[in-house]
C-alpha cells in the first residue's frame, strides 16, 4: 500500500513493502517501529539508526517529536489524496504555525521573544518531561507571534505554547 505523507511542507510517497521494509521514492529502507511501555513514546530503527520519538494524533494530522524537532505529519492513501485534490484542497504554504506541547511537562526555558525573527531549526523553548529536557525548534523561518508560556510553567499535552508567522 502506498501512502502520501506530508511532513511540514514536504511531500513523500511511502510504500509499505512488508512488516520490516518501506520504500521512499526509490530507496528501500529496513524499519522497526515499536511502542515503549504504553506511552506515546516509540522506538524507531531506520536502516540500523535508532531514534526515540513521541507521537500524538491531532485532529487532522500527527505531531511527531524526534531529537527535539517537532514535525506535523499528515498521512493519506492514494485514494484520499485524489479525493482531496478533486475537492480543491492542498497543503497551505506559510501562514501561522502553532507549536503545541507534544507531552505534558514543565517549561524550563523560553529562548525567544514576541516579534523576534527565527530560523528553521532554531531552539525556541525547552520542555522537561519524564526527566528529559526536550528542545522544541522552529519548524520554519518566520517571526515569533504570541508566546503563551513562561519558564517554570507546567503545560498539558497539546497546549499551545507559541506561534510563528
Amino acid at each position: 500500500m502506498k501512502y502520501i505523507t506530508t511532513i511540514d511542507d514536504k511531500e513523500f510517497e511511502i510504500e509499505i513493502v512488508d512488516e520490516h521494509h518501506i520504500r521512499i521514492g526509490d530507496r528501500l529502507l529496513q524499519v522497526d517501529f515499536e511502542a515503549v511501555s504504553g506511552q506515546p513514546v516509540f522506538s524507531l530503527i531506520l536502516d540500523g539508526k535508532s531514534y526515540e520519538s513521541y507521537v500524538y494524533q491531532g485532529d487532522e494530522d500527527w505531531e511527531v517529536l524526534i531529537r527535539g524537532q517537532q514535525y506535523q505529519v499528515k498521512i493519506e492513501d492514494e485514494r484520499e489524496k485524489r479525493l482531496r485534490a478533486a475537492a480543491g484542497g492542498g497543503v497551505t504554504e506559510g501562514g501561522e504555525f502553532h507549536l503545541k506541547a507534544p507531552m505534558p511537562g514543565l517549561v524550563v526555558a523560553v529562548l525567544i521573544e514576541e516579534g523576534q525573527e527565527v530560523k528553521k531549526g532554531q531552539v525556541m523553548l525547552i520542555l522537561e518531561s519524564m526527566k528529559m529536557q526536550n528542545e522544541l525548534k522552529a519548524p520554519r523561518d518566520g517571526t515569533m507571534g504570541r508566546v503563551r508560556v513562561k519558564a517554570g510553567e507546567s503545560v498539558e499535552q497539546k497546549q499551545t505554547l507559541l506561534s510563528v508567522h
